[in-house]
């Protein structure tokens, strides 16, 4: 049985990006995804926090922390893969810019598929992987479910609506097994990881990223401010994972500091989505054209 978890979690985790993006394109509504795609502020600040400065965090802290180099491989490919498919929920928690969430959730997406094969073989030490290698789970688990997603919408919007639900349901279940799976493979590497550096250096990633970014975004609109936190605090295990996976020889605390970053981007996440829903009032809400 054990011998057959590695490749149950290679099909959840497959699952679990591809249903998250075909899910995202048959209920995301282009033209409302431009709004957040028109405000050069907004893009601009997203581009550099998601793709410079969280990917610049994550490394400083494997060189300034005492971590293991495994342990700083995953948190750096964390660092490199911004957004989760949660986002829209913590953004309506906190009272957010649904639509630009649509529109950080598409840059994110865009974003990692470039981003990711260019930068996980240049800056992931011990990662021994070529950009192609890289770049076929995020094209085909990332761009396509997308692209499908968005297609279906725009050209059969009533087959859509048919099938999200479904989509949802599906990938939420598989979301669970992939959990459970990742739980029984790694829970002693979970247990190891108390009282190492680990779990300092994800509290402080989350931390800064969070009170920087929000902080630093001077000119944006709260309600837009806190999509931008909240996609950057918010990370894509699931992309993070996938060079991990296709990669030969890695050592298992690599996993499991991704992993670990699973239950604690829900929490930081749901500390910023309160706290922000904290600092917008009922007309910041009811305000045209933001909701």
């Amino acid at each position: 049985m054990t011998e057959m978890l590695p490749t149950l979690l290679k099909i959840t985790v497959i699952i679990f990006m591809a249903g998250n993006l075909i899910e995202l394109g048959l209920r995301l509504d282009l033209a409302k995804a431009m709004t957040g795609l028109r405000d050069l502020r907004f893009v601009t600040l997203s581009l550099l926090w998601a793709f410079v400065l969280c990917p610049a965090l994550a490394y400083l802290l494997g060189i300034v922390l005492p971590l293991s180099e495994p342990y700083a491989m995953g948190l750096l490919l964390l660092g490199l893969a911004p957004c989760a498919p949660l986002l829209p929920g913590m953004v309506d928690k906190a009272h957010g810019d649904v639509n630009y969430a649509a529109s950080f959730m598409l840059l994110a997406s865009g974003g990692t598929v470039v981003y990711m094969p260019i930068a996980v073989p240049l800056l992931v030490k011990g990662l021994t992987v070529s950009a192609w290698t890289v770049a076929q789970p995020m094209l085909f688990l990332v761009l396509i479910p997308l692209v499908v997603g968005i297609a279906v919408h725009r050209w059969r919007p009533s087959t859509a609506s048919l099938l999200q639900p479904y989509v949802k349901k599906i990938t939420g279940v598989d979301t669970l097994l992939m959990l459970l799976v990742v739980v029984v493979m790694y829970g002693r590497g979970f247990a190891s990881a108390i009282g190492t550096w680990a779990i300092l250096a994800q509290v402080l990633f989350y931390t800064v990223t969070i009170v920087a970014s929000y902080g630093l975004a001077f000119g944006v609109a709260p309600r837009r401010k806190s999509v931008l936190t909240l996609g950057l605090s918010t990370r894509n295990c699931g992309a993070a994972l996938a060079p991990l996976l296709v990669a030969q020889g890695v050592a298992q605390e690599a996993t499991v500091m991704v992993s670990l970053g699973i239950p604690m981007m829900v929490i930081f996440s749901a500390i910023a989505a309160r706290v922000f829903a904290g600092r917008v009032g009922p007309a910041d809400v009811a305000l045209p054209g933001t909701a």
